[in-house]
């Protein structure tokens, strides 16, 4: 009876000793593939992120700033469209913004997921590339001129949007100043309001019922804002925001700015 009992022992310690083994073995192999698929998309990403940066030094050959010195507020840009637009005739801009890395061809699909993983070229890229809106004409005819851009590590792309929540950053005006050229004219706009959030549809609506709809639309994004800028903005204004992702996607940094004269 005992020598049973032992032998019944012996089995369950043997199944628990096996069962033990295939979890960690089980660990293990999880942990292995986590590591190999983290590793691809590292290498991935570094191969995606190079990839774009010859892309960008390629547009930039059709792009000329020239500057009286290096506090000039309006230097002269100018933009080789036709030329880009051969390269790709999704090609609606230019924009600049003072203290980021924020110096691209502007680009707009037939929807807001296309350039999400594809770049100027049109090849499949995580790192996407700058684009408009695609419900946005990209000149003055619209009120919310909306242009997004990936929140990249190597700060490429959108990458140092999340400067303009720095305090440095706003207490320089010149920073203010965001530069737009499209194929017909340039545009300046006045920053206004910066801020974090989370995902929503409100501050990227590009359809307003009237003038009165668009005053507390844009009320309603300056009382946001983490800075007073102290930039007066009504219903008879137009637009300009620039939306990244931050923290992982989780919030989005955003950029309003008023189209102005200078």
């Amino acid at each position: 009876m005992k020598s049973k009992k032992k032998q019944i022992t012996r089995k369950k310690f043997r199944v628990k000793r096996k069962l033990r083994l295939w979890v960690i073995l089980s660990f293990i192999f999880i942990c292995l593939i986590g590591f190999l698929f983290y590793s691809y998309k590292v290498v991935l990403w570094k191969k995606n992120v190079e990839e774009n940066e010859r892309v960008k030094k390629k547009t930039e050959e059709n792009i000329k700033i020239v500057k009286n010195d290096k506090n000039d507020k309006k230097p002269k840009i100018d933009v080789d469209f036709e030329e880009l637009k051969k390269q790709n005739p999704d090609t609606v801009a230019y924009i600049k913004l003072f203290n980021t890395n924020i110096d691209y061809i502007v680009v707009k699909g037939k929807d807001n997921s296309y350039y999400l993983n594809h770049n100027f070229e049109k090849k499949y890229n995580i790192a996407g590339w700058i684009f408009a809106d695609y419900r946005n004409k990209v000149d003055e005819s619209d009120k919310n001129l909306i242009i997004y851009g990936h929140n990249t590590r190597d700060n490429s792309m959108f990458g140092t949007l999340k400067n303009i929540l720095d305090k440095d950053w706003y207490e320089n005006r010149d920073n203010h100043i965001v530069t737009l050229v499209t194929e017909k004219k340039k545009y300046y706009y006045i920053v206004f309001s910066t801020y974090t959030i989370i995902p929503e549809d409100y501050y990227i609506s590009t359809s307003f019922k009237n003038n009165a709809d668009f005053d507390k639309f844009v009320k309603k994004l300056k009382s946001r804002s983490n800075y007073n800028y102290g930039i007066d903005v009504t219903g008879d204004d137009k637009i300009l925001t620039l939306s990244s992702c931050i923290t992982e996607g989780k919030k989005r940094v955003v950029l309003h700015a008023k189209l102005i004269d200078i």
